[in-house]
């Protein structure tokens, strides 16, 4: 699709709106979603034919009693301990999926770092700064943005830091 940097088209997320009137160049992604696919972010990048290090996962943590979301490339996993070390915490786990879906706005799956209903601390792996434009859920499934690593770093306030491991 055309990169949407001026006009909110029909039909868009909370994640495109809030790209839209910061006025970053972004480009919209749309895939037919399987429901049946094991992995939602190793879909998108199958159904982009973009490699799973450039596609990165939202994920919602519990850091001390506080939501926090990591972003990761899809191709690893989140590690907790460092998550929880980069925004000065203690102890980190997985969030409830409800808490997630509550405090995000998005549903499980679609959770975008953008325009959530709910600003929450946000971490971006570090290894993002090794590439021009990375992929992050559009806050849908089925539906990604590709935007550079250091507007999505701007515009969620984002700490950099290595939360992922292979």
């Amino acid at each position: 699709m055309a990169k949407k940097t001026k006009k909110q088209q029909p039909g868009g997320t909370p994640a495109t709106v809030a790209l839209t009137a910061a006025g970053v160049p972004y480009t919209v992604h749309a895939y037919e979603h399987d429901p049946a696919h094991p992995s939602y972010g190793e879909e998108a990048a199958e159904a982009m034919g973009v490699s799973p290090d450039r596609v990165f996962k939202t994920l919602v943590a519990d850091v001390d009693g506080s939501l926090v979301v990591a972003v990761v490339p899809v191709a690893g996993s989140l590690d907790l301990k460092a998550l929880a070390t980069a925004v000065g915490g203690k102890r980190a786990a997985m969030a409830d999926p409800a808490a997630a879906e509550r405090t995000t706005g998005y549903v499980r799956g679609g959770i975008s770092p953008l325009g959530q209903r709910k600003k929450l601390p946000t971490v971006l792996d570090a290894s993002a700064a090794a590439h021009p434009t990375i992929c992050v859920s559009a806050g849908r499934r089925g539906l990604e943005v590709e935007l550079s690593p250091t507007d999505l770093t701007h515009l969620t306030e984002a700490v950099c830091a290595p939360v992922a491991r292979a």
